[in-house]
């Protein structure tokens, strides 16, 4: 209440409201019928107060009478616009048009529909009515009051319209009702509905959607929908580029896709008739009726379609008995094909979209060759990669400028905010600064934009602190009486000194210790309860849950005394842990009702108690809070957009679903995936927008048509995925904003830090205590020993050492005091040197090891003002040593380490003789040590040892199944391993005598070198001896020492471990996020995945057959295998997350969700969809358990990558110091001039056809002519007729011909010079080719060069829209980020080769021999290293590796055959072993999806860079290629002058930013350019005048000027000097002034002329003079401020 007095007093009177009468409409016209000034031209209209927004606080209070009336436009935009404006109660701005309306704005009925229009009941009438329709929409059979519901509706909606008509006017301009969108929208979905009622038209399809589109009026309703509705269609116009670009290698792929597979998946096995032996082939496949015999085909156990083969030799084969002929329909019901266009771009963009690509792959391989893979994986990278990099790197850039334009705004805000605080504060200061500051919030004009820049931990805590005020002044004064009087107990002294002792106690750091170590335990309980488990171990869980909740019910009531009830419920955690206690005490209670499991899966929650003493995790969760509040609008239009298509798939395909399910189920009996109710159909657009619609796509074109089906799909998939991917972009930016190191740590964990300090001081002292003796003994001995000995060096080092330091202790060495070129022991032992610095190896000291373990940094010690270190410096080429100079310490260390003969207390001096023998052994000792480091420093020693590397990991390769066939091969490589072995030793005991044991074991490099030389061994040792044969397995880890032999390696893992180990911590997070589902899984579903399995048929029982496990056990035929439970399963934790990683990746989530939903009990057999709404379980974990923990984790990376990033001076981390200097090569391969500029040749007939094939129509007729072609191959189709056949062969013959001619045109113009453009060379090829193509039939027939591939060689000219000066300028723009990430995106695949190259070896070694079902098969599998990298690249693209793991799941005599046989080896056996494969497959996961969100990465951070680039003041070098690009045309002749005339138009000809649009002149005289004789001006003074004015006043204008003349002197080393007489100003001046003179002498002589002459010609005479020469001033003046402006 005095809050609001106050503000009553400091603004009385509103600021700038005045209402708006006839006199306002008059004067406005008045205002318009004159014109309008510059500076009205150039206003803008006020974002903050836009319509919709609520009128910022500084103009003051809005009196009642101006309340729902018209006013006076404040913005002065809108003050001649002829509208003005109407607030409501809530301050909400509404603008209406004065002028072209039905009524006049004083007309009362268009004032009271105002009123009514403006009204905030209004508007949540209307949305109360929209959600009564939406849920009304969303059942599937309509009460019997429905109809009459449904007409009350449309009066409703009928009604606004009508309001806002009148109020608003109908025309077509802003303000007006058909001005706004949303309105047109309103006003269709009322008149079709209006239609339909009345003319009994429901059943048309656009009838039927229109109503619908009733949903979408909720987004106009909401102020925050409707800004983010407006940011998305502001993005898509940014992504017009990719996508056409996406839908241009999309038809290119297609036609690819077209001419490769056209046919092939109509090949199947089908069997010989045995009643007709000798017919021929023809005969015996040309009976139509025998081949539509799907009998006849081959089937293989378990799949339903017939077995796919072909005719090459790495394609599918068929069994003995069959034939591979091309018959029946295509697989998946005829819908994957690529025999038409139509159908190779939906196959090409389901593998865009990575949906079931598994299938697709060996459908393929199958039917035409596993060479085709490379098709696959082209396509995953350009598709799957670069093209999504691309659209995330454009949503990304939209995302940061809608951050930083808020950010702008509230810049300038924040000025009015202050005065006003300035105004409110003389009074109550207090009261009133709150009150305003919680007012500034809630009037921010970017209530939506600027909440995304909300998550700075200062503003959090502010505004988290001001709501906590807010929320104590909303109570109610009795209230908080009653609070204070009940709930702080301060009752008597002996209680307050219970309080005191007990807050004392609570308090204490060791009391938080023992809670942590109470919920760790607690965690530790829950994650031990399974399936079966003993009914000990279930008592003890019991157990256990009883005393953890009474710690935390005693934790609970202790902190309420120690605090009182009011202060322990004002702390948020104390509320969240009460609930815990509750939750726990009431599941005592009802533990025992029935149906109250679900109570249990609550438990989890306690793993979040942890959060409250892990910062980590307490900031995550809180960064998580504040950007889901933030985002919130955007959250609810995108569930707005998904109920919306919900609904419209319901109504569309709804009763389709239900009167064609006979053909999509034999038993029909509506699939688990439909549309006929609303639950069904929501999760159907749910499982769509997870990625996988293809398999509900062919159910829905059976049942609804292509169409329709096509249309619903490819909405739901391309809005629907914008708007995941937009706020997936949202969240990453949040997250990417934390850091570890500045994390602040509240009480609790800084008393957890306090306990274990403690703990450990108390460790310490004790120790010391125990080994106080032994130290003074060894002081004694050391003390005995003392000064025996000659110094003597004690190490020698590389120059280089000196040098070296690293990037991540550089934070330590500053807080320790330590120099920065010393060089700590973990610095060496780090894989993470500095880039900057060339790794080299210190040579040890020349004694042992033994006597160098304390060799520490150097250091450089000074007494009585002279230095003790004596160094001798060499070159370090020739491997020379350093001395440095010993401290005393070291000295004494020395000294303690000497021969073990000597005793203590013997003395002896070494004689001269000695001295002598011992000097000649330490300088041959020392030589060669030299002569080691010579060796392993040299370059062709390294180079041979990478080569070798190189061989031992390639012969790996050739150990597959069939080893033991090729006797040969088998020998030669046994003794490769020998020979390899032999080197690597060798090299080993050279580094170890260049560099010594300690530098050597110090460095992770060769360590890792080490350990391969150990695996030599073993290997070796492994095939001498029968039971050590198992050692031989672990040779695939010879292929890590590639990782230590080449540079490119190193850098990208140095760079992974910089963007992956600081996350561990967020890994962590997720993992206890991912614990928590897992331990709600087993509450859930253990034990229930059991079933009773028909051995016969393989499928289920139905449950009116078997109910249980004892009645299935009971079944006299199926002894053998009773009741079997699902492979995948929530029987465990450990489980439970194998089950949850392949719902991550959507691989085998639908048969995990299947089994979740059928079942009922323990031991019962599950039924169809019993318990459906476990979907609710899978969602939730999607949402909460993959997608918020997934921008957790790149958002960390991506933090990490950008620190990392600006420490190297904002070059990539991926790229070594050499590659550095490869993006400006990579620039030029897309620039216009990059190829040799051919000159026009001087005979007439030759300059005339050079002028026709350089012309811009030539051109453009030939990019017509592969147009036409590329639509020639796409109205193809498999089986076409013969006329298509002839006319087609026509068409080709008539582009050869034109090609050939376009080339003979060029090669008459160019010459020779025709071969120096790589695209012309390019294009010849194909000529060739073409031309060969029609003699081949002749020569060889059609059998080796099939017509299909001639055609896709002569459509890789399509390529001409890609090259530089050609094709859309957008789309080089697009494909520069891709060239410039090339060296990165290389270094990163060169490690994931790797990665893959291990696993396959390793998959060889362990599962070549599995049973071949499931996901393994005669195409994927582990049995060659081929098959075993195509199974590893579908595991890349999480495709298919639930299939594989099923497959290696058969380890039990009922799946597999321990003792089979298997020809041509002696291994028996195909089962798989399910421990292995589980590590197997989910490490790999895990590495490579680090390391390709890593490619994602660099990709994205590439694009921005390049965008941010673009947007700031700033010249790149393609601007100044540009530039002399111009130069050339007005400069032909290289001068590097041109005439002052021409300045005007060669600057008029630049290209942005230095592009002046003409009248220029006046400009480009205030840049004051240097003139030589003859008015000439150099190049590089106008590129440096452009420079600067481009650039401003930027603090790197002077740098790159320097370097601008720099590098012109150095390319233009012979430049003639020149003086400059005069400068572009200087000049114009002069000629003002000689105008002037001019024109006074020519008056003077006109009046010194007869005097008689007439005095009017004298008058026009003395005024022509007199204006002419005011013009000349005012040239004069004008330039003058032009000037002035520039500078």
């Amino acid at each position: 209440m005095v809050a609001s007095a106050k503000l009553e007093m400091a603004s009385l009177e509103p600021k700038g409201l005045v209402p708006f009468t006839r006199e306002s409409l008059e004067l406005m016209k008045q205002h318009i019928a004159k014109k309008h000034t510059e500076e009205q031209r150039d206003l803008k209209p006020n974002t903050d107060l836009e319509v919709g927004k609520e009128l910022p606080f500084v103009y003051g209070n809005l009196p009642g009478g101006m309340v729902l009336e018209p006013l006076e436009d404040v913005d002065p935009f809108y003050k001649n616009k002829n509208t003005f404006m109407v607030l409501n109660k809530s301050r909400t701005i509404f603008r209406f048009n004065a002028t072209w309306c039905t009524f006049s704005p004083f007309n009362p009925i268009r004032r009271t529909t105002i009123k009514i229009l403006v009204h905030p009941f209004f508007r949540l009438f209307i949305l109360i009515s929209v959600l009564i329709d939406c849920i009304f929409m969303s059942l599937t059979e309509m009460p019997k009051w429905g109809p009459a519901l449904q007409n009350t509706l449309l009066g409703i909606y009928t009604f606004e319209i009508l309001i806002k008509l009148i109020a608003r006017g109908i025309w077509v301009e802003p303000f007006y009702f058909f001005g706004d969108p949303w309105n047109w929208l309103d006003f269709g979905v009322t008149l079709f509905e209006h239609i339909a009622r009345y003319l009994i038209l429901n059943s048309i399809t656009i009838f039927i959607i229109s109503r619908n589109l009733r949903i979408l009026k909720i987004i106009p309703l909401n102020q925050g929908l409707k800004s983010f509705a407006g940011i998305l269609i502001h993005c898509l116009k940014k992504l017009t580029g990719v996508i056409s670009l996406t839908l241009f290698f999309l038809s290119v792929f297609s036609l690819i896709g077209m001419g490769l597979f056209m046919g092939n998946l109509k090949h199947k096995c089908l069997r010989w008739p045995q009643e007709n032996e000798t017919a021929t082939l023809h005969n015996r496949t040309g009976n139509p009726y025998y081949i539509r015999e799907t009998e006849n085909f081959y089937y293989l156990e378990g799949e339903r379609y017939a077995l796919l083969c072909g005719n090459r030799t790495d394609a599918g084969q068929c069994p003995e008995g069959y034939v591979c002929v091309k018959a029946d329909t295509n697989p998946d019901y005829g819908f994957t094909n690529f025999d038409t266009f139509g159908w190779a771009l939906l196959a090409l963009f389901r593998l865009m979209t990575q949906d079931y690509p598994e299938a697709l792959y060996h459908q393929i391989l199958y039917a035409s060759g596993k060479v085709y893979i490379i098709f696959f994986v082209v396509i995953s990278f350009w598709f799957a990669f670069y093209l999504a990099s691309l659209f995330l790197g454009i949503l990304a850039m939209s995302y940061e400028e809608e951050k930083q334009k808020a950010a702008e705004k509230a810049k300038k805000i924040e000025p009015k905010f202050q005065q006003t605080l300035k105004e409110l504060q003389e009074g109550d200061k207090a009261a009133e600064t709150k009150t305003t500051q919680i007012e500034m919030k809630k009037r921010s004009p970017t209530s939506m934009i600027t909440s995304l820049n909300m998550l700075d931990d200062a503003t959090v805590a502010i505004r988290r602190e001001e709501e906590l005020k807010k929320s104590r002044k909303r109570c109610p004064l009795c209230w908080n009486r009653f609070a204070k009087t009940f709930l702080i107990w301060n009752c008597s002294p002996c209680w307050l000194k219970l309080k005191e002792f007990i807050h004392t106690i609570i308090m204490d750091p060791f009391t938080d210790l023992f809670l942590t170590i109470c919920i760790i335990l607690n965690i530790c309980f829950l994650a031990l309860e399974c399936y079966p488990m003993s009914e000990e171990t279930n008592n003890s869980l019991s157990i256990g849950n009883l005393i953890f909740i009474g710690i935390f019910t005693a934790e609970m009531s202790l902190k309420i005394i120690a605090m009182h009830p009011y202060g322990y419920f004002q702390v948020g955690w104390n509320i969240f842990d009460s609930l815990i206690v509750f939750h726990g005490l009431a599941e005592l209670y009802l533990s025992n009702i029935h149906g109250m499991d679900l109570f249990r899966t609550f438990r989890v929650l306690r793993i979040f108690k942890l959060a409250k003493y892990w910062p980590t995790f307490k900031i995550l969760m809180q960064i998580l809070n504040n950007s889901l509040v933030a985002l919130k609008d955007l959250v609810l239009l995108l569930f707005t957009f998904t109920f919306f298509s919900a609904v419209v798939g319901l109504k569309l395909f709804g009763m389709s679903y239900k009167e064609c399910v006979c053909i999509i189920d034999k038993d029909c009996r509506l699939p688990r995936w439909h549309m006929h109710d609303f639950f069904h159909s929501y999760l159907n657009v749910f499982r769509i927008l997870c990625g996988e619609w293809i398999e509900t796509l062919w159910d829905c074109f059976k049942v609804a048509g292509q169409f329709g089906c096509i249309s619903f799909y490819m909405m739901v998939i391309l809005i629907g995925n914008l708007l995941i991917i937009y706020l997936f972009l949202a969240l990453v930016s949040s997250f990417s904003s934390y850091n570890a190191a500045t994390t602040e740590e509240d009480d609790e964990a800084k008393n957890l830090q306090r306990a274990v300090a403690k703990i450990q001081k108390e460790i310490n002292y004790v120790l010391s205590k125990i080994l106080c003796k032994n130290q003074n003994v060894s002081k004694n001995k050391m003390d005995s020993v003392n000064g025996v000995y000659v110094k003597e060096n004690i190490s020698d080092h590389t120059l280089s050492e000196l040098s070296n330091s690293q990037d991540f202790l550089k934070d330590k060495e500053k807080s320790s005091g330590t120099e920065k070129n010393t060089m700590t022991e973990n610095e060496s032992q780090s894989l993470i040197p500095s880039p900057s610095v060339s790794e080299t190896v210190p040579i040890a000291s020349g004694e042992s090891d033994i006597e160098n373990l304390d060799n520490k940094e150097v250091q450089s010690k000074s007494g009585d003002g002279s230095s003790k270190e004596k160094v001798k410096q060499s070159s370090s080429s020739e491997c020379s040593t350093v001395d440095i100079a010993i401290s005393e310490e070291e000295e004494m260390v020395r000294e303690h380490e000497k021969p073990k003969h000597l005793k203590d207390g013997y003395r002896q001096r070494s004689s001269p003789g000695q001295l002598s023998r011992e000097s000649k052994k330490g300088k041959i000792w020392q030589n060669i040590r030299k002569t080691c480091c010579k060796i392993v420093e040299n370059s062709c020693f390294k180079c041979f040892i990478g080569l070798v590397t190189l061989l031992s990991t390639g012969a790996l390769a050739f150990e597959d199944i069939y080893i033991d066939q090729r006797r040969t091969i088998k020998i030669l490589l046994e003794y490769a391993d020998m020979i390899f072995t032999y080197i690597f030793i060798l090299e080993m005991l050279l580094n170890w005598m260049a560099y010594g044991f300690k530098a050597y074991f110090t460095n992770g490099w060769y360590k890792l070198d080490f350990m391969v030389v150990i695996v030599f061994c073993l290997s070796l040792i492994g095939k001498s001896r029968e039971e050590l044969k198992p050692l031989i397995s672990i040779k695939f880890l010879r292929a890590l020492r590639v990782l230590s032999q080449f540079e490119r390696m190193k850098v990208v893992v140095r760079a992974l471990i910089k963007t992956t180990l600081p996350a561990l911590n967020v890994f962590l997070v997720c993992f206890m996020i991912w614990l928590a589902f897992s331990i709600m899984g087993v509450h859930l579903f253990a034990g229930k995945f059991y079933e009773c399995i028909d051995p016969t048929s393989g499928e289920r029982f139905p449950i009116f057959e078997v109910m249980n496990k004892s009645q299935c056990e009971s079944l006299l035929f199926n002894e053998s295998m009773p009741w079997e439970n699902a492979k995948l399963n929530f029987d465990n934790v450990g489980n439970g997350f194998l089950s949850l990683l392949q719902v991550a990746t959507f691989n085998g989530w639908i048969t995990i969700m299947n089994s979740a939903v059928d079942s009922i009990g323990v031991n019962r057999q599950p039924n169809f969809e019993d318990n459906i709404y476990m979907y609710c379980y899978f969602i939730s974990f999607i949402i909460i358990g993959l997608f918020l923990p997934l921008s957790m984790l790149i958002g960390v990376i991506i933090a990490n990558f950008n620190k990392h990033k600006i420490k190297q001076g904002g070059s990539n981390i991926f790229i070594t110091v050499k590659q550095k200097k490869q993006p400006r090569a990579l620039r030029r391969l897309l620039c216009e001039d990059s190829q040799k500029r051919i000159h026009r040749p001087g005979n007439k007939f030759q300059g005339l056809i050079f002028d026709l094939v350089t012309s811009e129509v030539f051109n453009a007729i030939v990019m017509a002519l592969i147009c036409f072609q590329a639509i020639t191959i796409m109205i193809q189709s498999d089986e076409q007729s013969q006329n298509m056949d002839i006319a087609l062969c026509w068409i080709n013959l008539v582009l050869i011909i034109l090609y050939t001619g376009e080339c003979i045109l060029k090669l008459i113009a160019f010459h020779c010079n025709y071969f120096t453009i790589g695209w012309n060379i390019f294009d010849f090829m194909v000529v060739i080719f073409s031309v060969t193509e029609l003699f081949l039939p002749v020569m060889v027939g059609y059998y080796l060069v099939p017509p299909s591939i001639m055609q896709l060689i002569r459509l890789s000219r399509i390529l001409h829209i890609l090259r530089p000066g050609k094709g859309p300028k957008l789309f080089r723009d697009l494909l520069l980020p891709l060239i410039l990430s090339l060296p990165a995106l290389l270094n990163i695949s060169l490690l994931i080769f790797l990665v893959m190259f291990i696993y396959a070896i390793f998959g060889m070694y362990n599962f070549a021999y599995v049973k071949k079902e499931a996901g393994i098969n005669d195409v994927s599998n582990f049995e060659t290293f081929g098959s075993s990298m195509l199974c590893l690249f579908q595991v890349t693209i999480f495709a298919g590796w639930d299939g594989m793991l099923n497959a290696i799941f058969n380890s039990k005599w009922s799946e597999c055959d321990p003792d089979k046989i298997n020809p041509g080896t002696q291994v028996r056996g195909d089962c798989g072993n399910p421990f292995v494969g589980i590590i197997y497959f989910v490490s790999y996961i895990l590495i490579s999806w680090l390391i390709i969100v890593n490619m994602y990465v660099v990709v994205v951070m590439e694009f921005l860079n390049i965008a941010s680039k673009k947007k700031a003041k700033t010249l790149s070098e393609d601007d100044f290629r540009k530039f002399f690009q111009v130069w050339k045309r007005f400069d032909p002749d290289r001068t590097q002058y041109i005439d002052s005339s021409q300045l005007s138009d060669f600057a008029a000809a630049l290209d942005p930013p230095l592009f002046m649009p003409k009248p220029n002149k006046g400009q480009l005289v205030a840049m004051d350019l240097p003139m030589a004789a003859g008015d000439r001006i150099h190049c590089l003074d106008i590129l440096l005048a452009l420079t600067k004015r481009v650039m401003g006043k930027d603090v790197r204008m002077e740098k790159i000027i320097s370097e601008m003349e720099s590098g012109f002197v150095l390319a233009n080393p012979f430049k003639i000097a020149y003086e400059p007489i005069t400068t572009t100003l200087k000049r114009k001046q002069e000629a003002v002034s000689a105008t002037i003179i001019q024109r006074a002498y020519k008056s003077y002589r006109l009046r010194q002329n007869d005097k008689n002459t007439s005095d009017i010609h004298m008058i026009d005479d003395d005024k022509e003079v007199q204006a002419t020469t005011d013009n000349a001033y005012f040239d004069k003046a004008e330039e003058k401020s032009t000037i002035q402006s520039q500078i």
